[in-house]
């Protein structure tokens, strides 16, 4: 049946439209979106917004897990990740990448292999979009929350296993450009069009830069985990704000990074070029308590999640509160902050002619948010997976 949005605001990436109308078929497509005086003639259920926001869902391409789980740690994966996926539609994320590590060469191996066989004909409510590989090529002395004995240098031969392993689901990985063989392990990436993000890194501008001039081509949470800024010695962080094409990812929950550096970061680089991310743990949807994450234990307290030694280990908080975050706290228009959460990491992860916004012909992967980006209604591919 064809459903027909109205009475509100339509989201894109480049204005909100007022009193726009969004049409979603009986495939789950959407057929047109804009404004109400051209809207073709169409019968169907019609859904009105009262005001309120027709977004896009939201994608977040680093995610550890939430609501209680932890993406890879686990003797049950495929039902760990059908509750987080019916949980975190409510927070409004219809997409994400399960960002993964493990410790020895074989576990990290099997882990990937049994993700690949799951992802196939996983059919449940937000779309896991793939696998974000944070590690193991990560420098020890930028280990952030890791265990540094699931940390080694890059060999492209220990690569190839995990390609093959992944059948394709691996999207992203991590890796710092510092060591021997991590061009070209980045170059590996590049060809099998998974996405080489610089991160955990404590290597220098100079060498910061020649990689993403190469095949590093987008940036792990940004700030976090990587050689910082002075302006002498301008570090990885000044390699970031010097480059003229990477993404860059953002954890926009105020605790990883101030506002202020996000508004650098977004001065120097643009709306279009920030993605904003969670990098959550466990606690994410849930609160205040104890868990662990890769292995060590973890205390959340008012929202901040940190190692016994005080290391902060991942965020608390879901990819709405960041969009909010980014609008209130930093400044961005909303519907550039909703674009640096939905159309920005579909194109980091080539999925931007499916999903990411709200265009005739793309997936209706929808929410409808109000001006404080509170989720009341979610959709994936024009089935309602969430109703307030």
């Amino acid at each position: 049946m064809t459903t027909i949005f109205e009475n509100g605001w339509i989201c894109t990436p480049q204005e909100m439209i007022r009193d726009g109308v969004v049409i979603v078929d009986d495939n789950g497509k959407i057929s047109y979106a804009g404004v109400k005086g051209k809207v073709p003639s169409a019968a169907g259920d019609r859904v009105d917004l009262q005001g309120r926001i027709l977004s896009p869902g939201l994608i977040d391409i680093h995610v550890h897990g939430g609501f209680g789980i932890t993406f890879g740690d686990s003797d049950n994966l495929e039902k760990d990740l059908v509750h987080y996926s019916q949980s975190i539609t409510a927070k409004g994320v219809t997409g994400f990448l399960l960002s993964v590590v493990k410790g020895t060469p074989q576990e990290e191996e099997e882990m990937i292999a049994a993700y690949a066989d799951i992802l196939p004909d996983f059919d449940e409510d937000a779309e896991p979009l793939g696998l974000h590989l944070e590690g193991p090529f990560l420098n020890p002395d930028k280990k952030g929350a890791f265990n540094p004995s699931w940390l080694r240098p890059p060999t492209t031969e220990e690569m190839e296993r995990y390609l093959n392993a992944a059948k394709g689901w691996a999207k992203q990985m991590t890796l710092a450009p510092e060591f021997p063989q991590s061009a070209e392990v980045a170059a590996m990436l590049r060809e099998a069009h998974v996405v080489a993000a610089l991160g955990h890194t404590n290597t220098t501008y100079d060498i910061a830069s020649e990689a993403l001039r190469e095949d590093f081509t987008h940036i792990t949470h940004t700030f976090n985990a990587q050689r910082g800024f002075n302006h002498r010695q301008l570090g990885v962080v000044g390699a970031i704000f010097a480059s003229d094409d990477v993404t860059a990812e953002l954890i926009a929950d105020t605790i990883h990074v101030h506002p202020g550096a996000m508004k650098i970061l977004i001065r120097c680089l643009g709306t279009d070029r920030v993605v904003a991310i969670t990098d959550a743990m466990a606690a994410a949807g849930f609160g205040d308590g104890d868990y662990e994450l890769v292995g060590k234990p973890v205390t959340v307290k008012d929202g901040r999640a940190t190692q016994a030694d005080g290391t902060i280990a991942g965020g608390a908080s879901t990819l709405d509160q960041c969009v909010d975050n980014l609008h209130k706290l930093v400044g961005v228009p909303l519907h550039e902050a909703i674009r640096m959460a939905t159309l920005n990491p579909a194109k980091v992860i080539g999925e931007d002619g499916r999903i990411g916004s709200i265009e005739a012909g793309k997936d209706a992967n929808l929410i409808v948010i109000d001006e404080d980006v509170k989720v009341c209604l979610t959709l994936v591919k024009g089935k309602i997976v969430f109703k307030k």
